[in-house]
């Protein structure tokens, strides 16, 4: 098996001035459900190469057993520092893919036309794609063949308005991702605010926030399996 995890190469938080990228919990903890199975894993990113890590997602508050596992894995640092460019990527290379939060797919992932015909094409291909926490904001211009939202009439789920205001930045990202989800017709569910939430509707699998991302990514492969 062979999954594609695709990650924001957007740094800025806005116009705040503070830093963002992806959340390292939603990337470690993915990765190693992945390669604890056996699945062979491929990184990208729009621009390729090192993508940004959001700076609060590694202090000590919101560092994990697998976030410490990722950080002194040798071969995982080099594989993230060398991301592979999304335009170079194509959907018939892999099995699934996997797409991390953290507040950077807002800005760009949620309109890049790579990262939209990407997944577009993974749904054509009857092929699962999972998404947790603000990743979920990516769906916003995937389309179905008819013209439709890809969420329009499917579960899902997504960082949500108040987990965003818990972290003070609802007026700050570009869009709130249960708001979206919501809009594009989405039949939108949630957990708890910071628990592990995860829905499956068909081929997509959404999780609600960094606490998902483990139970999203073993989801994927039990569907994979």
């Amino acid at each position: 098996m062979k999954v594609l995890i695709v990650l924001t190469s957007h740094s800025e938080l806005g116009n705040t001035g503070r830093k963002t990228g992806f959340w390292l919990e939603e990337l470690a903890a993915p990765y190693y459900t992945f390669k604890d199975a056996g699945v062979e894993l491929v990184l990208a990113s729009p621009e390729g190469g090192q993508p940004p890590l959001d700076p609060k997602s590694n202090e000590p508050a919101n560092q994990t057993e697998m976030t410490h596992r990722f950080e002194a894995d040798a071969e995982a640092i080099a594989q993230l520092a060398a991301t592979v460019r999304l335009d170079s990527v194509q959907q018939s290379d892999f099995d699934a893919v996997f797409y991390p939060g953290g507040h950077g797919p807002l800005w760009d992932l949620a309109k890049d036309k790579h990262s939209i015909a990407l997944i577009e094409a993974f749904i054509a291909a009857n092929k699962p794609v999972a998404l947790v926490c603000h990743a979920p904001g990516v769906l916003r211009d995937v389309k179905t063949p008819a013209g439709r939202p890809l969420v329009e009439g499917k579960k899902v789920t997504g960082f949500t308005n108040t987990e965003e205001d818990g972290v003070g930045l609802t007026d700050v990202v570009p869009f709130l991702v249960e708001d979206m989800l919501k809009a594009n017709g989405g039949v939108y569910s949630k957990g708890a605010d910071w628990g592990s939430y995860v829905v499956t509707d068909g081929l997509l699998i959404t999780g609600q926030n960094p606490a998902s991302s483990a139970e999203g990514a073993a989801v994927l492969v039990k569907r994979l399996a």
